[in-house]
């Protein structure tokens, strides 16, 4: 036996070696730790329906473990975790029951192991973090997966959210100013600082000089539509000072490649109209370089098909449209 300075010297030791070993044991990681007892025990009764030699196989009990929305849905006997409480998840209880249950999971081969079982305890009792794990969304209800149109007006108002950010009104003067060219002025919204403009109740009025006296209002100009009017890529000199323009239709005008050139410098531009304008491949090869687009219509241009690939291949998802 050690002396009994010494015994609480050696306590005291291994007090130091286990209290900082406890203190820094990370969170159970559900896509490194539990899935992968998922994927070798439970997956093949559990899963999304599928083929099995020329059968459908549905999941078991309707419950699926392949996917984060599955798990914390349940089966057909409802919901098996609750959060933060192991005691009173049927995920955890079916794996400590005695192997000759009829509930006792998996049912086949031998029990998971008591450090697997402590893992999902774990899991369930930090509160059932999937992390960035999702799994698969076969099956998934609608209510729990947002469709395209609304996953779309969610990126639409984060992005023009930002594009406010820091923006004031346009002064009244200004707008005045604006309005005596010849331009037509809206706020995109009733609270908006941002502002549509369009010259369409006078287009063959609308000149580069006219564009140009929209300088003062460049910090609110989101949307500009100067189709069909008499501007030349003198123009859009002025129209790359607007550093918060989203959408520009240059439809039907005598903008050229020289005259993109210019836009190069709008980092925020999104949708791009050069119908029936003198641009080319060229153009596309300019645009590249703005990675924000996410349309460019080129209807009866001399741009062809091989340069919207090779633009869509430099921004990805960007729709271009040649016929």
């Amino acid at each position: 036996m050690l002396p009994r300075s010494s015994h609480s010297s050696f306590v005291a030791a291994a007090l130091l070696v286990i209290v900082p070993a406890l203190s820094i044991r990370a969170e159970v990681s559900f896509e490194k730790d539990i899935l992968p007892v998922f994927k070798e025990r439970c997956l093949d009764c559990h899963q999304a329906p599928r083929e099995v030699n020329g059968k459908k196989k549905e999941p078991k009990a309707g419950l699926r473990l392949d996917a984060a929305w599955a798990i914390m849905k349940g089966g057909e006997n409802g919901a098996i975790v609750k959060p933060k409480d192991s005691s009173k998840s049927s995920l955890h209880e079916v794996l400590v029951l005695p192997a000759d249950d009829d509930s006792h999971m998996p049912p086949k081969g031998d029990p998971l192991t008591a450090a697997q079982i402590a893992l999902v305890k774990k899991w369930i009792d930090e509160g059932a973090n999937f992390g960035e794990w999702k799994g698969s969304t076969e099956g998934m209800p609608a209510e729990l997966a947002p469709t395209a149109a609304v996953a779309r007006k969610r990126e639409h108002e984060e992005f023009y959210t930002a594009l406010e950010k820091d923006a004031k009104p346009a002064a009244a003067d200004v707008l005045k100013k604006a309005q005596a060219a010849g331009a037509q002025v809206s706020t995109l919204t009733a609270t908006s600082p941002l502002v549509r403009v369009d010259f369409l109740t006078g287009v063959s009025n609308c000149t580069d000089a006219k564009v140009a006296e929209l300088l003062p209002m460049a910090d609110n100009i989101a949307h500009l539509d100067l189709g069909r009017t008499a501007i030349t890529d003198a123009a859009l000199a002025s129209v790359a000072k607007f550093k918060r323009l989203a959408k520009l239709d240059l439809r039907q005008t005598k903008i050229t490649d020289k005259g993109v050139e210019s836009l190069t410098s709008l980092t925020k531009l999104q949708t791009l109209n050069l119908y029936g304008t003198e641009v080319s491949d060229a153009s596309l090869d300019l645009l590249s370089k703005v990675k924000s687009l996410k349309q460019v219509f080129l209807w009866q241009t001399k741009a062809t098909e091989a340069g919207a690939k090779k633009l869509q291949g430099a921004i990805p998802g960007v729709v271009v449209v040649v016929k």
